[in-house]
């Protein structure tokens, strides 16, 4: 039989039906009217249940993001915004943004799409305290992929958190999903760092407090389903091939486009108080 394969803590272990997992705590809200579950794994026995390190992981649940209407966007941004503060350490340095993925594949390409939305701001902070020293200073990198750039994402993160030394990462990247319906419309947000790959079976480098020797604070949309998983949802075999299907939504070439932006400028809320969803647009251009 088939694996089934997730990088969503909050689909392991059964919690999503309720099971009650050892070593675990599930708190649910509602956070600018978006359903918001917090699944922290809090004792080796929990790790090893749901598979995932301890930590911290807080899904964001977007389903109902389309129906908002005109200020869905301010309010998903305040919201993604506000779950990552949540995990930023106190008392941080600056912070380095590492997009991860491959951007000349669609579903892969979350990742250096969103970083083109960061507002950076280390360079003016160091150069031009006095104009912007009010700017929390932020550095952004998209990292590429081993098979275009011959580095392992990974190492090059590494290499540059060696040398510019940030307070914390946030690394984003594309997921894996067990079910369908959290295709483009979930995000999770954790503490525990991020292996790329894991979810879809081709774990790479990993990126997070040991690798890199600071906190890592991972974001991630799930694009894909692999095809075990969408068999198993809709009550058919996982065997033979479709069990190496990958399955993306058909209109992910515009879903990702509205995500990677809404992404990048909740990063922009939660690392630059006060600024709006305009002044975003106006900084970036």
């Amino acid at each position: 039989m088939a694996e089934v394969r997730t990088d969503l803590a909050l689909e392991c272990g059964g919690l999503e039906q309720g099971r009650a997992v050892e070593g675990t705590e599930v708190h649910e809200e509602e956070l600018e009217g978006f359903p918001l579950t917090t699944v922290r794994i809090t004792s080796p026995a929990g790790a090893r249940a749901l598979g995932k390190p301890e930590g911290s992981y807080l899904t964001l649940d977007l389903g109902g993001y389309r129906a908002m209407g005109a200020d869905a966007l301010p309010r998903a941004v305040q919201a993604v915004g506000a779950c990552i503060e949540r995990l930023i350490p106190k008392k941080a340095g600056a912070a380095l943004v590492a997009g991860l993925g491959n951007r000349a594949v669609t579903p892969d390409a979350m990742g250096p799409r969103c970083a083109d939305h960061v507002l950076v701001t280390r360079h003016l902070t160091h150069a031009n305290p006095q104009n912007f020293g009010s700017f929390y200073p932020v550095a952004a990198l998209a990292a590429g992929v081993l098979g275009t750039t011959g580095v392992e994402s990974g190492e090059l993160v590494q290499a540059v958190c060696e040398k510019i030394r940030p307070g914390f990462v946030i690394a984003v990247d594309a997921l894996a999903a067990r079910s369908v319906r959290r295709l483009c419309t979930t995000i999770q947000i954790a503490d525990t760092g991020i292996s790329p790959g894991s979810g879809v079976g081709n774990r790479r480098f990993a990126l997070n407090a040991e690798t890199l020797g600071v906190p890592v604070i991972a974001v991630g949309v799930p694009t894909v389903v692999d095809g075990a998983s969408l068999a198993r949802e809709f009550g058919g075999r996982a065997d033979g091939a479709l069990a190496e299907m990958l399955v993306t939504p058909k209109d992910v070439d515009t879903l990702i486009t509205e995500l990677a932006r809404l992404l990048g400028y909740g990063i922009n809320a939660a690392l630059q108080h006060g600024l709006s969803v305009a002044d975003m647009d106006y900084f970036l251009g």
